[in-house]
């Protein structure tokens, strides 16, 4: 059953209560980066809207830079159940597009569907997205995104994308956050990803919704090299007057941003396009940097550091399984042979 997990906004704050954005602050005493990778872009976020294929009464919203001038690389973004508004995390998409590329969300339905329809209803919205906007989406380069359900579908989708439909063949990458059972996709589908496939698995290390050997199985078994791939931990960090949480609703932007959307997820994930469309080998360093100090020191506050990412190309598990709400031993894992 996958009655239970429901990702309703929360705070990421002990002590405080949830704030709203703020154009000029964010929650937390640490701000923004001002320059660099995780840094706000400089285009104007624009939106355009479709009925979704599958999901009656639902549109897909398509996130682009309002400046540009052709098709520009696009990441398609899987979201966590019960996130199907894309308010939910409209931080994250806004960051995409301010950068100059372009999202693509897609709402599947939680209740009453089976995994399949809804593995289904984010393809054909992904199809649909790619069909209806040639003149915004650049197929050649691609990503796939998502967090927690979505996270594990988004193995599923990069490799119908990759290999059924031929796309990003001049760059791609999945970035996997905390994410649940992987289905729809076998061991040897894992192990043929093409070779300019990068990926960036993330696990926070308060969830206790989704097991993180979930994650640890799809990162080591496929077939993306070490060098191309990182398993990345954040955890909490308690400063004086505000708690950095790194719990399973990172990055959740409805409530309020904080240091770790900007520099624990944002940053990667700028420096991972970077490299991975644009082959640019300092973003490779931070996105990718296998634990090198550019990719792992976060920013401080009054001589704090925040707690540095911690980084492996072999990760193990910290806790046990009776921890998580939804274990890697369930019988609803597809993949329960590979549990460690």
């Amino acid at each position: 059953m996958l009655t239970g997990l429901f990702l309703v906004a929360c705070s990421k704050n002990d002590n405080e209560s949830s704030t709203p954005y703020l154009d000029d602050d964010l929650a937390g005493p640490i701000s923004r980066p001002q320059s660099g990778y995780g840094a706000d872009g400089t285009y104007t976020v624009a939106k355009v809207s479709f009925a979704s294929p599958l999901y009656n009464g639902k549109n897909v919203d398509v996130f682009y830079p309002k400046e540009l001038t052709g098709p520009r690389p696009t990441i398609f973004y899987s979201h966590p159940f019960g996130g199907e508004d894309s308010t939910y995390n409209i931080g994250l998409y806004e960051f995409i597009a301010k950068k100059g590329y372009v999202v693509v969300f897609a709402p599947y339905p939680t209740i009453g569907v089976t995994v399949d329809e809804r593995y289904a209803t984010l393809w054909e919205s992904f199809k649909k997205a790619v069909s209806n906007y040639p003149n915004i989406i650049d197929t050649s380069k691609v990503g796939f995104m998502g967090h927690s359900f979505g996270g594990g579908a988004s193995f599923a989708m990069a490799h119908k994308g990759f290999i059924d439909e031929g796309w990003g063949q001049n760059g791609r990458f999945i970035f996997a956050m905390a994410q649940w059972y992987s289905h729809q996709i076998t061991s040897q589908e894992l192990n043929n990803f093409p070779a300019n496939t990068k990926l960036i698995t993330q696990v926070y290390d308060d969830d206790t919704t989704n097991d993180h050997r979930l994650a640890i199985d799809i990162f080591k078994n496929n077939n993306i090299p070490n060098t191309e791939k990182d398993f990345i931990l954040i955890k909490k960090s308690v400063l004086p007057t505000y708690t950095y949480i790194a719990d399973h609703v990172v990055p959740n932007t409805q409530s309020a941003y904080d240091a770790y959307d900007y520099y624990g997820i944002y940053r990667l994930l700028d420096a991972l396009i970077d490299y991975s469309f644009n082959g640019n080998l300092a973003g490779k360093n931070v996105a990718l940097g296998n634990g090198s100090k550019e990719q792992i020191t976060m920013p401080s506050h009054n001589g704090q550091a925040l707690a540095p990412l911690e980084v492996t190309d072999n990760p193990s598990t910290n806790y046990p399984q009776s921890k998580y709400q939804f274990p890697c031993s369930s019988i609803n894992n597809p993949r329960l042979g590979n549990c460690q």
